[in-house]
């Protein structure tokens, strides 16, 4: 004979044995006092699924039809889908998570049980494998989105996306800060010269080492070229090394709205020209290459791959090139995820075996970084 619940509240209270049947045994719900406990909605609905719990009484005091009644879980589910935002799909993954054998505490108001020390957007807490919410250590701190819904970036780091598309299949996506830790041991010379056009600057005599060992710019090359040593900058590689006073323009060459002719400075001529041609993301841009250099990682544009940049973590010659290790994003603090935008990136970017990495930055304040990449749990 299966016990039957009482709804009190966003609770589901069982009596009995149930400490013994259900927490003790299999991490369900909070003790109360003697042998009940708490359920939260979302854990009597799941263990009215399986038939471990008879019936659910809906509470006397709520008010509305069938107030009193004890129900299935049909009713149950339509019940708590009405009174609990986002119940469904809160409902299938923590389903989906039961059938992998972990157990899970919810961790959101209306749902009780669970202390986990976690952020307040999660919605679930799934710990260890063999391990109870009263011992054991949080694994996955879950966080449930709807295919269509938007997810801030920023403090996402730690938790687990759970992505439950239109056809109620789900997607998770691990978030964490990544260890950008680069071993590339070049320093460019305080000698080096350009001239700055529309939306590049040209060093005519690069300097050995530069482009080979610095990984600096793109050579001027053909297979008739008569002239030699000439280099181009992406006016991100060139404000870099004109902030560090390794570059001087020998020259500025006027685009025809102004751009940079009233600087009188290099750096400020070159940022001028960058803000004229792809506006404030030009300042993000550039400040998360300059922290990427700093963490002597080489970065490359990522154009080919819809990226901003492609990253070379040790660079020793370019004729002895690694393959890059990931592909950065560079966005605003404010930034909110689309799910759909995610999982595409997240599939390029493991389709050619790199690690997608996003860059939350205004351009003048620390860089908030995040690695995303799919997990199964």
């Amino acid at each position: 004979m299966q016990p039957t619940g009482d709804l009190r509240g966003d609770a589901v209270h069982v009596g009995g044995d149930a400490r013994q049947r259900f927490y003790d045994s299999r991490g369900y719900g909070r003790p109360l006092e003697g042998n009940a406990i708490a359920l939260s909605r979302v854990e009597a609905a799941h263990l009215l699924f399986r038939g471990d719990l008879a019936g659910v009484t809906l509470d006397a005091n709520g008010g509305g039809s069938g107030a009193g009644d004890t129900v299935g879980f049909e009713r149950f589910f339509v019940d708590s889908a009405a009174a609990v935002e986002r119940f469904a799909v809160r409902y299938l993954v923590y389903a989906d998570l039961r059938d992998r054998g972990f157990y899970l505490s919810p961790a959101r108001d209306p749902w009780p049980g669970g202390d986990a020390d976690v952020a307040d957007a999660v919605d679930l807490v799934a710990y260890e494998r063999g391990a109870t919410p009263d011992t054991g250590t949080v694994h996955y701190a879950i966080r449930v989105v709807g295919e269509r819904e938007a997810v801030p970036a920023s403090g996402l780091a730690g938790q687990t996306l759970a992505v439950v598309d239109e056809e109620s299949d789900i997607t998770y996506f691990g978030v964490d800060r990544p260890a950008i830790d680069g071993a590339t041991d070049y320093e460019p010379p305080a000698d080096v010269r350009g001239v700055l056009l529309s939306d590049r600057v040209v060093v005519w005599d690069a300097p050995d080492g530069l482009y080979e060992r610095g990984f600096y710019g793109q050579p001027l090359t053909g297979r008739a070229a008569a002239v030699e040593g000439v280099l181009q900058l992406s006016l991100l590689e060139a404000a870099s090394l004109a902030a560090d006073d390794r570059l001087g323009l020998d020259e500025v060459v006027e685009t025809g709205d102004g751009a940079a002719e009233s600087e009188s400075d290099t750096t400020a001529a070159i940022v001028a020209r960058g803000r004229a041609v792809e506006g404030d993301r030009f300042d993000r841009r550039l400040a998360t290459y300059r922290d990427l250099r700093d963490r002597d990682a080489v970065p490359k544009t990522g154009f080919k791959f819809g990226a901003d940049f492609r990253t070379y973590l040790d660079v020793e010659t370019v004729e002895s090139l690694p393959h890059s290790e990931h592909l950065v994003r560079v966005v605003e603090p404010g930034h909110a995820f689309a799910p759909r935008e995610l999982s595409l990136d997240v599939r390029l970017a493991g389709g050619v075996r790199k690690q997608l990495l996003f860059a939350l930055t205004d351009g003048t304040g620390p860089i908030e970084w995040l690695s995303v990449g799919r997990l199964t749990p």
